[in-house]
């Protein structure tokens, strides 16, 4: 990449300190989030917030070493525990008032 569009394209990025990044962390997230690009600078660098897509198989491949396969028979097993609980009347449903009483 040229310096010219290189510089065009920091151009059309919001940058911020580490210390404004801090700050409004939250607003900023959500700016990424919305497809606008935010960088942060570090040094001589800028860090892009990105949103990105996580499919569950692929988070719990990358982060636990777990196979997609054992994703699905985790998957069917929750199943399976949640209809045998709800069938037995272990498993209930209740309101949020009702459940602001149990708390109280």
């Amino acid at each position: 990449m040229d310096t010219f569009s290189l510089r065009l394209y920091i151009d059309d990025m919001k940058t911020l300190t580490i210390t404004d990044a801090k700050k409004h962390l939250g607003q900023w997230l959500a700016a990424a989030a919305r497809g606008e690009d935010i960088g942060i600078i570090t040094g001589a660098d800028i860090i892009a917030l990105r949103k990105v897509a996580v499919d569950s198989c692929d988070y719990a491949q990358r982060e636990y070493g777990v196979a997609p396969e054992q994703v699905q028979a985790l998957d069917n097993a929750t199943d399976a525990r949640y209809l045998r609980l709800k069938h037995t009347g272990k498993l209930v449903t209740t309101t949020a008032s009702e459940l602001r009483k149990l708390l109280a």
